[in-house]
């Protein structure tokens, strides 16, 4: 598949392999909308996803809300920036409900992602395996973690609802410094992509090449398992992190935000 083809993806098929890729733990849905929860830890699995139109937006709304209250969790939508979500985000502006942490999607074929091999990359071993070690886990969630033991098993659960290979870069010391994820999901029209996601690099090791390291790896290792298509999500803020990636072949074929309807502190986005 061509970049340009890779510019035309299917954004249905993005946004299932993104819901499949990072899993909530406890689900529900309402008027075609998915209710999705995982005891507050990250935005995504624990926001709706309007996957279809809802018939009756009100009582969606209703379902929606005694969902997540039932949970004491506050109602969070995730909408992809498209036309036919322009009604809600027009109703939710309507509502009060804050917008918060825009997100880009980008993709990247493995054609794309060949220019991986003229970046700087660190001198590091990585290691890649099919589930996460206590060195990667522990580095992730110093990195992008919020909460404490409990909310981190939560995490491990999420990280685990879907297959995948684990990237952990080792210094010279065989200290974890650079972690990533490599999502494999299975749903139907789906073969052939992998989510890149938990890309993270220790404080003190930074603007070393070790993210580019990693992300070389695990694609790598994706073509072991047949994957030719690569997608990955990027906060609008983290300009540095858009830099590296658009350096490594992908591109922006998308966008994302939340939606909250109270003040309560949100969960880390992913």
């Amino acid at each position: 598949m061509s970049k340009s083809h890779a510019l035309s993806t299917d954004l249905d098929l993005l946004e299932s392999l993104m819901d499949a890729a990072w899993p909530a733990l406890d689900r529900s849905t309402a008027e075609g909308w998915a209710l999705r929860s995982a005891g507050g830890v990250t935005q995504r699995a624990n926001s709706i996803w309007p996957a279809r139109e809802a018939h009756d937006i009100d009582a969606a709304l209703r379902m929606a809300r005694d969902w997540y209250t039932a949970r004491r969790q506050p109602v969070i939508f995730q909408v992809m920036h498209r036309p036919e979500h322009a009604g809600l985000d027009a109703l939710l502006d309507e509502l009060h409900y804050s917008r918060q942490s825009e997100t880009l999607i980008m993709t990247a074929t493995e054609e794309d992602t060949s220019c991986l091999a003229q970046l700087e990359q660190a001198a590091v071993h990585i290691v890649i395996a099919p589930t996460p070690s206590p060195q990667w886990l522990d580095l992730w969630w110093s990195v992008d973690g919020r909460g404490g033991s409990e909310e981190k098993a939560i995490a491990e659960r999420i990280l685990a609802g879907s297959p995948a290979l684990y990237a952990t870069a080792l210094d010279d010391q065989g200290q974890a410094v650079g972690t990533g994820r490599l999502a494999l999901p299975v749903i139907d029209g789906g073969e052939g992509w992998g989510g890149i996601y938990s890309m993270a690099v220790h404080p003190t090791a930074r603007r070393q090449g070790i993210a580019t390291a990693v992300l070389a790896e695990l694609v790598a290792a994706g073509k072991e398992f047949g994957v030719e298509n690569y997608w990955l999500m990027v906060t609008a803020a983290n300009a540095g992190a858009q830099t590296l990636y658009g350096q490594a072949g992908f591109a922006e074929v998308g966008r994302y935000h939340y939606r909250q309807a109270s003040l309560r502190r949100a969960p880390m986005a992913c």
